[in-house]
């Protein structure tokens, strides 16, 4: 990690106000209004959040505001709350009792609406059926599910009863799995027999019954029937959802839980190979998903909000269901691919549940400019209010057409950065009190005292590219690495002293504005999710064909980053177009489709320094199609980079 390593090569553009209309009805006003709010939330915080959690339900008040022990935090000493019952009971005792909680479309165009009061009935069923089967407060239940609003429900059951829930993504395969159950130790998977995606069914029961071959500890599956398919059935292990819930109440009591008591374990990729299971616990995480939501959104009871993103990543935690349901919001859930069975498939659901916030990926963004304005064109837009972006750096370029063909000059952008790790949103341009800038992440969240720091620590001046780093905890921050604390306090608080290291460089502007230039480690953002390129280079190495295999990330104007894999054959095996399309397949099985390689070179040596590192800065390079400038001193064998340049050409 060196200084030098970060630049940030964009240049500023116009800066874009929201109008006099959108300011009239926002929560906040003015930036004279955000700063007095963020200047509280930073040197008042004992003021600042015992009014926010005021709008919140506790069975038993908080005696304490926070607790750091570096790097271990904790917040809410000694309160009790439940995240269901705030997302969930407390809507009841209002008219908001019937309201549209979701409103759900599957990709066959099924449609399904459930009311605060459906939600609320389904959510205590199916926590009895949690109950019934052995589950208790502090077990791990993993979900692996469509998008459909089952999925949501399983999530709001564990939490009502103080289960910790791991969600996996349904692009996962059999052996992400595997590696997840065993970390988690999880007593029960929660699945589907399938899910719809771009017009076929993805074998989710089936995956599972591969991975419970070889993973140990889960003692019952609960399947729902969602697409019909065929699947096995163990006697006595596996359930049907319909089944179960058929025998059971619909009244089952939430939890009284501490504020520290987990919530969730979220798995991110991690760059040693291990996939990390990040822990997030109840009062913290509810109060940073439910605050952040209010106002990066300008949430309304009015709204009708659609994020984008799967359940399966954070984003779908924190703003498809708990921030969004926390606020008493109608949520869209929507179960299948954005072109299918065209391009306009987004814009067609806007225009039928008059959606009025867009939060999506700038890989999405990026597609729908490839596609055409033509399908933007066809539907009435006229129902958004506001848009946001998530995931990764928005160009400038993505930005402006969202901002023309989606937003029709009217709507305010909200760029912003987060991580898995931080639970919550931490950097945005809150839409009515702040001016935006096409790239920018924008200026700190409220209780959020980020930086641009030297590898020392020390702060840099305006424009000085840096590593971004948070000085002071917040209450939605993870709370430790899952059954690792030391690989928690190694990778977050390890490299740079008394701060959270974030893994990315940027640069603070004049205006204070933050701009991200990238992760400075080796986990990729490929079209939105997070990719460890150490578990990439594992399962091309599993495949008894490759030797060696190292995997770096290319500039890629749809997907941000593209992954290019450079491999090593074993002797006598011959490198053909063929034996790359297994290999990538190869990987697909292993991690999933969405960590297949975009290209696959083959190579008689890797570039490596005299103590056998593999030398990626220069892979990177090779793959970006530029020159070789780094430094190449300490490589053993310069024929190999000669080598690989030549290939290039």
């Amino acid at each position: 990690m060196s200084q030098t390593d970060i630049v940030s090569l964009q240049k500023e553009g116009k800066k874009f106000k929201p109008s006099a209309a959108f300011i009239k009805h926002a929560h906040l006003k003015s930036a004279a209004a955000y700063k007095k709010l963020h200047t509280e939330s930073i040197k008042q915080p004992q003021k600042f959040w015992t009014r926010v959690s005021k709008e919140l339900h506790w069975f038993k008040p908080w005696t304490k505001l926070h607790e750091w022990r570096e790097p271990f935090a904790k917040w809410f000493i000694g309160g009790q709350t439940n995240v269901a019952y705030n997302c969930l009971d407390r809507h009841l005792t209002s008219w908001r009792r019937n309201k549209a909680a979701i409103i759900f479309e599957g990709e066959p165009g099924d449609e399904r609406v459930l009311t605060y009061t459906d939600l609320h009935r389904e959510v205590c069923r199916f926590a009895n059926v949690l109950k019934a089967h052995g589950i208790k407060a502090g077990d791990r239940i993993m979900i692996y599910m469509p998008m459909v609003p089952e999925a949501a429900i399983a999530m709001l059951a564990c939490a009502r009863i103080g289960a910790t829930h791991t969600v996996v993504f349904g692009g996962f395969s059999a052996q992400s799995i595997i590696d997840r159950l065993q970390d988690s130790q999880a007593k029960m998977v929660i699945t589907a027999d399938g899910g719809y995606r771009r017009g076929a069914v993805v074998a989710l029961k089936r995956n599972v019954d591969d991975a419970l071959k070889q993973a140990t500890g889960v003692e019952h599956v609960i399947v729902l029937k969602r697409t019909g398919t065929e699947v096995a059935m163990q006697e006595g292990r596996d359930h049907w959802w319909h089944e179960e819930t058929a025998k059971v109440s619909a009244v089952c009591p939430a939890a009284k839980l501490d504020s520290e008591h987990p919530l969730f374990i979220l798995y991110t990729s991690g760059s040693t190979g291990k996939p990390k299971g990040v822990l997030h616990t109840t009062a913290g995480y509810l109060a940073g998903t439910y605050l952040t939501t209010k106002y990066v959104f300008d949430i309304k009871d009015e709204d009708t909000f659609w994020c984008t993103a799967d359940v399966g990543w954070v984003t779908g935690h924190s703003y498809t269901v708990y921030g969004a349901l926390a606020n008493g919001a109608t949520t869209v859930m929507y179960e299948g691919a954005p072109n299918w069975p065209e391009p306009d498939r987004f814009w067609r659901i806007i225009a039928k549940y008059k959606v009025t916030i867009l939060y999506t990926a700038p890989t999405a963004i990026r597609a729908f400019m490839r596609w055409g304005d033509q399908w933007p064109k066809k539907h009435d837009l006229a129902s958004l209010r506001l848009l946001g972006t998530v995931g990764e750096p928005i160009n400038p370029e993505a930005w402006l057409w969202y901002h023309e063909h989606i937003g029709q000059k009217r709507c305010p952008i909200v760029d912003t950065w987060w991580q898995t790790e931080t639970g919550s949103i931490m950097i945005t341009t809150l839409p009515g009190a702040c001016f935006t800038k096409p790239g920018s992440a924008g200026l700190p969240f409220f209780g959020i005292d980020p930086a641009v720091v030297n590898k020392e620590g020390s702060e840099l001046p305006a424009n000085v590219g840096g590593f971004l780093v948070v000085r002071k905890p917040w209450p939605s921050i993870m709370r430790t690495i899952h059954g690792d604390p030391e690989r928690f306090k190694r990778q977050y608080f390890g490299e740079i002293p008394n701060v959270y290291f974030t893994g990315d460089g940027c640069r603070r502007d004049k205006d204070g504005y933050f701009w991200i230039v990238g992760r400075i480690d080796d986990v990729l953002n490929v079209a939105g999710h997070r990719i460890g390129t150490a578990e990439v280079e594992s399962a091309l190495v599993s495949n008894q064909k490759v030797a060696e295999a190292a995997c770096v990330g290319r500039p890629d104007s749809l997907k941000g980053q593209a992954l290019v894999a450079f491999v090593t054959l074993k002797s006598g095996i011959t490198a053909t177009p063929e034996l790359k399309e297994e290999l990538r397949a190869h990987v697909g099985v292993q991690i999933g489709p969405i960590a297949k390689p975009d290209d696959i070179r083959f190579t008689a040596a890797l570039p490596k320094t005299r103590s056998g590192k593999i030398m990626r800065r220069l892979l990177k390079e090779i793959a970006g199609g530029g020159d070789v400038k780094g430094d190449t001193t300490t490589l053993e064998d310069l024929s190999v980079l000669v080598q690989l340049k030549a290939d290039e050409e």
